[in-house]
């Protein structure tokens, strides 16, 4: 029977709730990896969150991705929209452009769409992953405003 004050037991690992990027507090009553999950759907999630969330820096650099992120999904529609109607008023061969621009575009969206499955995800597990050439900015957004 081992003594009470007995050191060789070790005590029990903290959990891992208590460790990491989301360990900050919140000033939300949502755990951070929950809140930056939500915070990463595309644009409004992003600047709902960015606006609510004033401590925990792993929410806000989420959100602040999902920002940026959602601003360039919005401008590729914008411009995929415009190849279209400038494409489909060629004659002769607008109809061919317009097809294999569609196939293009299709093919842009899932890119988008897989980058949000995967930022999603490493949110919610608790991992700062930042998209290519989005997370940079969200970076430097997030460090040079936070209060």
């Amino acid at each position: 029977m081992p003594e009470p004050d007995d050191q060789s037991q070790s005590p029990p690992p903290a959990a891992s709730s208590e460790s990491g990027p989301t360990s900050d507090p919140s000033s939300m009553d949502l755990p951070p990896n929950v809140a930056a999950a939500i915070a990463c759907i595309p644009l409004v999630g992003g600047i709902i969150f960015y606006i609510l969330e004033k401590r925990n820096s792993f929410v806000r650099f989420y959100a602040m991705q999902s920002i940026i992120f959602g601003i360039a999904w919005f401008v590729f529609n914008i411009v995929s929209a415009v190849v279209h109607a400038v494409f489909g008023a060629i004659p002769a061969i607008g109809g061919i452009l317009v097809f294999f621009w569609a196939i293009i575009a299709a093919l842009v969206h899932v890119a988008f769409i897989v980058l949000w499955i995967i930022a999603t995800v490493k949110a919610f597990t608790g991992v700062r992953w930042e998209i290519p050439y989005v997370g940079p900015m969200a970076r430097k957004q997030v460090e040079s405003g936070t209060p």
